[in-house]
C-alpha cells in the first residue's frame, strides 16, 4: 500500500522490475534478455534503447502491477482505474473490494495526520498524501463500477 509517488519512466521501470517475482534476473529471462543486455535496457547505457512500453506491460501482467498506467495517467492529471474481469465478479470479491478501499482510506487519513503532527504540510508529505489519496480514488472507483457490473440487469440474463 505504501509506494512512492513514480516520477519518470526509469523509476517506474525499477519499481516493475523490484516487484517482479525473482527480480531482474527473472525478469531479463521472461523477456529473453541476457542480465547484462537487459539491465542495458532498464539504464539506457551502451545506447540500448529503454524497455518499450509493451515490455514493461508483460512484466506488469506477471507480477501484477500497474506502475505503467499510473505514471501515464497522473502525467494527464488522471488516475488508472482498473476494470474487473467479469468472470470473477461475485459478493464476496466485492467485500474484498470494500475491505480493501477502507484501508486505503485510512492510509490517506494515516498520512494527513502525521503530517499535521507538526503544523505544517510540507511538499513531500503533500505528495505522499496526493498520491495515497489518488489511489484511494481509483480504488473506490473499481470497486463502484464492480458493484454497478455485477448487479446490473445486463448480467443477470
Amino acid at each position: 500500500m505504501k509506494r512512492p509517488v513514480l516520477v519518470t519512466k526509469r523509476q517506474v521501470m525499477s519499481a516493475v522490475i523490484c516487484d517482479y517475482p525473482g527480480g531482474r534476473e527473472c525478469a531479463a529471462a521472461r523477456l529473453g534478455y541476457e542480465l547484462k543486455k537487459f539491465d542495458n535496457h532498464v539504464y539506457e547505457n551502451a545506447g540500448s534503447r529503454p524497455l518499450s512500453d509493451e515490455q514493461i506491460h508483460l512484466l506488469e501482467q506477471d507480477a501484477g502491477t500497474t506502475h505503467l498506467p499510473e505514471y501515464i495517467a497522473a502525467m494527464y492529471g488522471g488516475m488508472f482505474v482498473p476494470l474487473a474481469k467479469p468472470e470473477t465478479l461475485d459478493n464476496i470479491d466485492l467485500y474484498s473490494r470494500s475491505v480493501h478501499v477502507a484501508a486505503k482510506r485510512g492510509y490517506v487519513d494515516q498520512i494527513i495526520a502525521k503530517a499535521l503532527e507538526d503544523g505544517v504540510v510540507e511538499p513531500g508529505e503533500a505528495a505522499a498524501i496526493l498520491g495515497a489519496h489518488n489511489r484511494y480514488m481509483a480504488a473506490r472507483h473499481s470497486e463502484v463500477l464492480a458493484t454497478i457490473q455485477l448487479h446490473s440487469k445486463e448480467r443477470k440474463h
